[in-house]
């Protein structure tokens, strides 16, 4: 049996998961805002999460429902970035990389897995909706875009993490503060 992960000095691991929600509560939001802004220029439509909501709850269609469906989009995404936070406070595998790094690594992972989810289940079971192959790629582009900011958020104020405010101090092969 492995052993637990070790929470940061002088906090419990269930008190660090609890703010490692509370973190993926922030970096879902932030992932989920990024994903939309990524995809709907280039699909041109609402998530689905209007379709959803106009044939299990409203009485229209889903062009009737645009912000409905994208506050549930970013209450979808918000949700799942809390869940992808405390999993990621739990992970004990690839300690030996960044936080960072894991964070970019997993996020991506969790971002292809939703996707995954969102167009066998969520798409094609419940919605009864067939994307064409470019619909399709544009629909995982865009969850890879939210594991990828989702994964940044989260490792880079994790476990490892000394200061989460402290701005990231780049030098060049001289010692002076490069600008970039």
């Amino acid at each position: 049996m492995a052993a637990d992960p070790p929470a940061p000095p002088g906090e419990s691991r269930l008190r660090h998961v609890g703010h490692a929600v509370l973190r993926g509560l922030q970096a879902g939001f932030v992932a989920t805002l990024i994903m939309t802004a990524f995809r709907l220029p280039i699909m041109r439509s609402l998530p689905p999460s209007a379709n959803f909501w106009a044939r299990y709850v409203g009485d229209g269609e889903p062009e009737d429902y645009p912000v409905i469906g994208l506050l549930l989009h970013l209450l979808y995404g918000t949700s799942a970035g809390a869940v992808f936070a405390g999993l990621f406070a739990l992970l004990d595998a690839e300690r030996s990389i960044e936080p960072e790094q894991r964070g970019l690594l997993w996020g991506w992972v969790y971002g292809m897995g939703l996707s995954a989810f969102g167009s066998q289940v969520m798409l094609k079971e419940l919605l009864d909706v067939r994307l064409d192959a470019d619909e399709l790629a544009l629909f995982h582009a865009a969850h890879g875009v939210y594991g990828l900011a989702l994964g940044a958020w989260v490792g880079s104020r994790t476990e490892g993490v000394d200061d989460p405010e402290e701005e990231y101090d780049y030098e060049d092969e001289t010692g002076s503060r490069a600008w970039i």
